[in-house]
C-alpha cells in the first residue's frame, strides 16, 4: 500500500541508466514512482550522447576501415568505398531516437512519472522541479557525470571539443588531438583515425587506460601505433590556443623537459568526468561530497540522510554505465524491503575500440599485492576462429590466485572481448578457479576458446600453443 502522505513512494533524479533503471525496477515493485529528467528524452549521457552513439560511429568507421584498407579485399571483396558523414551521423541518431523512445515506453509501461526538468532538494524528503515542490518517502540521486574541465582550455564544440562535440563533427578534421589516453578518448580518436584524420594522443600518465592490466595496456599502444595513431605519453598539455580553425597546443614532458607545440583542427578534450552533484541543493539537507566530489553511501546505497540514496557515477566506483543499471536494481529492491546486492568486485569494463579491449577483477599488478599468483597468456593468434576472421591481435590473460586457483582477474584484447568477458564475470560470481574454466567445454570455432585455453595455461596444460 503506498504511504498516502507523499506524493511518490520514490523520486529518482536522473534518468540515465541508473536512474531510468531504479526507476522502472521500484514501479515494478509496486512502488508509487517518479523521475526528474531535465533532457528532452530519458536515457542521460549513456543513450544520447555517450556509450550508445559513439558505438554506432565505432561500427560504422570499422566497416569503412575494413573496405578502404584492404581487409575485405583480403577475403575476396574488392571495393572502392565513398565516405557519406552525414548518412553515417544520421544512422546514429536513428539509433539514439530508436533507444530513447524505448524508455519512454518502459516508463507509460510500468507507470513510471517522468517529471521534466532539474531537480533541487528542498528538504530530505521534498524537491522542487521547476518550480512545482513534490514529496517523496524516499529520493534516489542518479545524475551522473559529466566531462572534466582541462584549465585554461575553453570547450568550443567548434575546434574544441568534448565527447559530445566529437560525435557531431560535420567534416573529417586533417589533424585531430586528443587529450587524455582514457576510453573515451581511445574510442573517439580511433573513429575519426580510420575516417582519415591523423590522430595524436597525448597521456601524461606513461600508458594508456588507466585502471588495467599492464599487459593489456602495453599491448594497446602497440596495436594503436600499429593502426597509424602517433602516442605521446607521459606528457602534459600545458596551453591550448586557438586562431580560427587552427588550434596550437603546448606541450611539455610529465617529468621536466623542453616544451613543443602540435597543430591540430580539432582537439578532443577527453581526461576523466565529474559528478553531477551542483543546483541539487545537497546542503538543505546536510550531504557533503567527498573529496572527488562523490557522494558516500553504505552498502545498501543509503546516504546518511534518512530516505535519501544514490547510485551510478555519483557515488564511488566506476563511471560504467553497467554498474549504474546493476545498482539501480539493488536500490530499487533495498527501498522495497528485500536484498539488494551488487559485487563491486565483478564489474568488468570494455573499451570499444578494435580490437576490442575488456577486463574483469584485478590486475597482475592489484593481485601480486594480495598473495602469491598464477597467470597465463593465449594469443589470439593461436585461436582459430580469430585466424579465419583475419583478427590476429590480442590476447586472453587469466590471473588465479597460487594456492587455490580462483580465478582473480581476466583481460583480453580481441576483437568481440566486450563479449567475450562476459564469461570471465559469470565465472568469477560463482568462484570458479581457472580449472573450472579449463574443463568447461567451449563452442568451436569460437573466439571463446582463447579464454578456456588461457585457464588451461595457469596449471600449464595448454594445447595449442
Amino acid at each position: 500500500m503506498a504511504d498516502q502522505t507523499y506524493d511518490y513512494d520514490v523520486l529518482v533524479i536522473g534518468a540515465g541508466p541508473g536512474g531510468y533503471v531504479a526507476a522502472i525496477r521500484a514501479a515494478q515493485l509496486g512502488l508509487r514512482t517518479a523521475c526528474v529528467e531535465s533532457r528532452e528524452t530519458l536515457g542521460g549521457t549513456c543513450l544520447n550522447v555517450g556509450c550508445i552513439p559513439s558505438k554506432a560511429m565505432l561500427h560504422a568507421s570499422e566497416y569503412f576501415d575494413a573496405a578502404k584498407n584492404g581487409a575485405m579485399a583480403a577475403m575476396g571483396i574488392d571495393v572502392t568505398p565513398k565516405l557519406n558523414l552525414a548518412k553515417m551521423h544520421e544512422q546514429r541518431k536513428d539509433a539514439v531516437e530508436g533507444l530513447t523512445k524505448g524508455v519512454a515506453f518502459l516508463f507509460k509501461k510500468n507507470k513510471v512519472d517522468w517529471l521534466n526538468g532539474r531537480a533541487t532538494f528542498e528538504d530530505a524528503h521534498t524537491v522542487s522541479v521547476e518550480g512545482k515542490s513534490y514529496t517523496a518517502k524516499n529520493v534516489v540521486i542518479a545524475t551522473g557525470s559529466s566531462v572534466t574541465p582541462l584549465p585554461g582550455v575553453e570547450i568550443d564544440q567548434k575546434v574544441v571539443v568534448d565527447s559530445t562535440g566529437a560525435l557531431e563533427l560535420p567534416k573529417v578534421p586533417k589533424k585531430m588531438v586528443v587529450i587524455g589516453g582514457g576510453v573515451i578518448g581511445l574510442e573517439l580518436g580511433s573513429v575519426w583515425r580510420r575516417l582519415g584524420a591523423e590522430v595524436t594522443v597525448v597521456e601524461f600518465l606513461d600508458q594508456l587506460l588507466p585502471g588495467m592490466d599492464m599487459d593489456v595496456r602495453k599491448e594497446a599502444a602497440k596495436i594503436f601505433k600499429k593502426q597509424g595513431m602517433t602516442l605521446k605519453l607521459g606528457t602534459k598539455v600545458t596551453g591550448v590556443a586557438v586562431k580560427g580553425a587552427k588550434a596550437t597546443l603546448t606541450l611539455e614532458p610529465a617529468k621536466g623537459g623542453d616544451a613543443e607545440t602540435l597543430e591540430a583542427d580539432c582537439v578532443l578534450v577527453s581526461i576523466g568526468r565529474k559528478p553531477n552533484t551542483d543546483g541539487l541543493g545537497l546542503e538543505k539537507i546536510g550531504l557533503e561530497t567527498n573529496q572527488r566530489g562523490q557522494i558516500e553511501t553504505d552498502h545498501d546505497f543509503a546516504t546518511k540522510v534518512d530516505g535519501v540514496w544514490a547510485i551510478g557515477d555519483v557515488i564511488p566506483g566506476p563511471m560504467l554505465a553497467h554498474k549504474a543499471e546493476d545498482e539501480g536494481i539493488a536500490v530499487a529492491e533495498n527501498i522495497a524491503g528485500q536484498t539488494g546486492i551488487v559485487n563491486h568486485d565483478v564489474i568488468p569494463s570494455v573499451v570499444y575500440t578494435w580490437p576490442e579491449i575488456a577486463g574483469v577483477g584485478l590486475t597482475e599488478e592489484q593481485a601480486k599485492e594480495k598473495g602469491e599468483v598464477k597467470t597465463s597468456k593465449f594469443p589470439m593468434l593461436a585461436n582459430s576462429r580469430a585466424k579465419t576472421n583475419h583478427e590476429p591481435d590480442g590476447f586472453v590473460k587469466v590471473i588465479a590466485d597460487a594456492k587455490t586457483d580462483r580465478v582473480l582477474g581476466v583481460w583480453c584484447i580481441a576483437a568481440v572481448a566486450g563479449t567475450m568477458i562476459a564469461e570471465a564475470a559469470i565465472a568469477m560470481e560463482f568462484g570458479a578457479t581457472s580449472e573450472d574454466i579449463a574443463y568447461t567445454c567451449h563452442a568451436h570455432p569460437t573466439h571463446s576458446e582463447a579464454i578456456k585455453e588461457a585457464a588451461m595455461g595457469v596449471t600449464g596444460k595448454p594445447i595449442h600453443i
